[in-house]
């Protein structure tokens, strides 16, 4: 099957992306359309959960979008977080958002390089015996909290933000030869907008784990998977694969 046009479920990237030089060696087109938004829980979705904030040591962060929506839920519902909480975070620029919110401190902000598992690192012994809050989406929860239960941690995970599934009836996917996911929520969005979607000859491409499981059990059939020791990036994958179909 030859690949003309392929669809990303993520926004534009920025000029001078490695796309630009795939489309131009193998002549194929790219559409990137985000399937999802990030929206934070309300109150009343938070209190659902029956979490009192006060009672963790430590919070955990992996994104942004999950800092802003922590603190707006701490300032609605008057709960104010004291100097002594520590917050380790999946990355630097996680960590470094903080900065919009508390002062910061190295003391009591730990990052890891951008992997789950380092987080582990940065807990160490040192803080083993804190009780972690980790703050997770409805849309990424598994590695974070598997990581936790494995080492016996006192934790517990609560939501504060929310996939919304974006409009996209104004794509025609059977106009595209490949389309890539790289979040559970991308599956749902796909089958809300397109509830008797058959995958026909569309090939489809993953990434990272935590679609894999979403996407095989919404019956669809990945042709490739990403990241790999070879192809550690979307584009690399992508590249490695029409290379061989040359």
């Amino acid at each position: 099957m030859t690949i003309k046009n392929i669809l990303i479920s993520q926004r534009p990237p920025k000029a001078g992306s490695p796309y630009e030089g795939i489309a131009e060696k193998y002549g194929v087109h790219f559409d990137f359309v985000p399937f999802f938004s990030i929206e934070p829980l309300t109150s009343r979705e938070f209190r659902a959960q029956r979490i009192n904030i006060l009672d963790y040591t430590a919070i955990v962060f992996s994104a942004r979008s999950t800092i802003d929506a922590f603190f707006h839920l701490c300032d609605e519902l008057r709960v104010k977080i004291p100097e002594t909480m520590k917050y380790f975070c999946t990355s630097e620029a996680v960590a470094m958002y903080l900065q919009k919110h508390i002062v910061y401190r190295k003391r009591k902000i730990f990052y890891g390089d951008g992997s789950t598992a380092s987080v582990l690192a940065q807990i160490g012994t040192k803080h083993k015996g804190e009780k972690f809050l980790v703050a997770t989406s409805d849309a990424t929860n598994g590695d974070l909290t598997h990581i936790f239960e494995e080492n016996g941690f006192d934790f517990h995970s609560a939501m504060f933000v929310k996939s919304v599934s974006c409009d996209l009836k104004q794509l025609s996917l059977q106009s595209y030869d490949m389309i890539v996911l790289y979040n559970p929520a991308d599956v749902k969005s796909l089958y809300e907008n397109f509830p008797d979607f058959r995958q026909d000859e569309i090939k489809f491409v993953s990434y990272g784990k935590s679609v894999v499981k979403a996407m095989t059990d919404a019956g669809l059939t990945i042709a490739i998977s990403a990241p790999t020791e070879t192809a550690p990036s979307v584009a690399k994958a992508l590249e490695l694969y029409l290379e061989q179909c040359r």
